[in-house]
């Protein structure tokens, strides 16, 4: 649905004036092509009232002021016109004095940019002006009612001020209104004051029409603004929960899910310890050499189709990716389920892993092998950072698992003690081997191979 230009279009900012929120609220038919826009001079106007500072409640203000002033102007013009025509030779005094003035405010509010001085000044002419044409006429009848026009005033208030500001303007309508007819009462004499009553039943259509044309007018532009500053809000709204969602997905993709939440809610740094986690560190066997093949492109494409990979295995068994070290993928268990099964789902991936090593085109085709270390203990983690934050573990459970790592030979998965203790009855493993580690002493370590004949036939 298009929608008319406006009788004085709001200016449009440029994109550094222009706050996050703010749009073009009055939309306008584009250009032909290769034809330059030129304005109008009601345009014009709109675009030299208008600064760009303004809210978009003072600019629709300020449009709704100078529209209802154009119209007020024409209004006198016709209205004179038509007495004229009809041989009615009445003082012009007032309806160009009107015009004049209403001019004069104009031109002192460009020149100014005062708008409180300009709408005071114009809803005071709306309000006398048609009280002192009906005084100069006669009565309230040979004037055909010309007073009801002053009731644009407490109109033009309220839209121009506010609800409460206009109860004045209404109140002093109300005691104008009551004057002429106490004047009309006590001091008129006659039916007409000399007005023919042809005259005055035309002029009172024509005044009712007026103002009825001004205020359905007025309204009608008021409602089809807030209208437009409806459907932009909800479309604002719109690209606000997009954009919101996307923001929450890219966190919960930095972060597990419940620490992104509280990071969104809590103010205090995020610490926690735990008393029974499982940490698995992946190295790829040989990186070096493969990299040293590839082109930089290359190997960060290979080092994110084997990363996406492990992230869909650590998804699927419910485990926390932590981060990526070079060649190395970092996941734990225990953060989020608070130890519950985490030893059995990492044992699993890790196996899965192996398995899609052994299995998948793209490993083999780069001789993609890895060496697996785990380790099962207590360990800290939090959100360290304030711009590009990570969720990091620390503790001796992760140093135990880095450097089992490091000790694991190509293509195996080796574990702790501890890891061992907790998986032996579901799983088979090799033989202890002791390996003495640095600030550590001799350690036995343990070569996971798989499920347990029975469990992995009966799954």
């Amino acid at each position: 649905m298009k929608y008319a230009r406006p009788p004085f279009p709001l200016p449009v900012r440029s994109p550094s004036q222009m706050p996050s929120s703010a749009t073009v609220l009055v939309p306008s038919a584009a250009p032909a092509e290769g034809r330059p826009h030129r304005p109008g001079w009601l345009e014009r106007l709109g675009i030299a009232a208008i600064e760009p500072s303004d809210s978009e409640e003072l600019r629709l203000r300020k449009t709704l002021l100078l529209f209802v002033s154009g119209l007020m102007n024409v209004a006198a013009f016709l209205w004179l016109a038509i007495y004229w025509l009809m041989g009615v030779k009445l003082p012009t005094s007032l309806p160009l004095g009107y015009q004049a003035a209403s001019a004069v405010l104009l031109v002192y509010f460009l020149k100014t940019k005062n708008f409180d001085h300009y709408r005071l000044a114009q809803l005071s002419l709306f309000l006398f002006v048609p009280f002192v044409i009906q005084w100069s006429i006669g009565s309230f009848v040979s004037s055909s009612g010309i007073v009801l026009l002053a009731l644009l005033a407490p109109i033009g208030a309220m839209v121009v001020y506010g609800q409460r500001e206009s109860i004045p303007w209404f109140i002093a309508y109300i005691v104008l209104t009551v004057l002429s007819g106490v004047f009309d009462y006590f001091l008129v004499e006659g039916v007409a004051s000399g007005v023919p009553m042809r005259t005055v039943a035309v002029f009172f259509v024509l005044n009712f029409s007026i103002l009825s044309t001004v205020v359905f007018l007025v309204l009608r532009y008021f409602v089809k603004q807030k209208d437009l500053y409806q459907d932009e809000l909800a479309k604002q709204h719109e690209l606000l929960r997009l954009e919101r969602e996307k923001s929450e997905n890219l966190l919960a993709s930095i972060l597990p899910p419940p620490i992104a939440e509280r990071l969104k809610n809590e103010k205090t740094t995020i610490a926690d310890g735990f008393s029974d986690v499982t940490v698995m560190f992946a190295d790829i066997v040989g990186f070096t050499q493969i990299a040293e093949r590839l082109t930089p492109g290359e190997v960060v494409s290979l080092l994110n189709d084997v990363f996406t990979r492990l992230d869909h295995l650590c998804v699927r068994h419910g485990l926390d990716k932590i981060k990526t070290i070079g060649d190395a993928y970092m996941v734990a268990g225990g953060l989020s389920e608070g130890g519950r099964n985490s030893v059995d789902a990492i044992a699993e991936m890790a196996l899965e892993l192996q398995q899609m090593v052994d299995s998948h085109p793209l490993f083999a085709r780069h001789a993609v092998a890895f060496h697996v270390g785990i380790s099962t203990g207590p360990a800290v983690a939090g959100v360290i950072g304030a711009t590009r934050f990570i969720y990091d573990v620390w503790g001796d459970t992760v140093n135990v698992a880095s450097r089992i790592t490091g000790e694991a030979p190509g293509g195996t998965i080796v574990v702790d003690k501890t890891t061992f203790n907790r998986l032996t009855p579901r799983y088979d493993f090799s033989d202890a081997r002791h390996v003495v580690f640095k600030g550590k002493g001799e350690m036995a370590v343990y070569r996971l191979l798989g499920r347990k004949q029975a469990l992995a036939a009966a799954g």
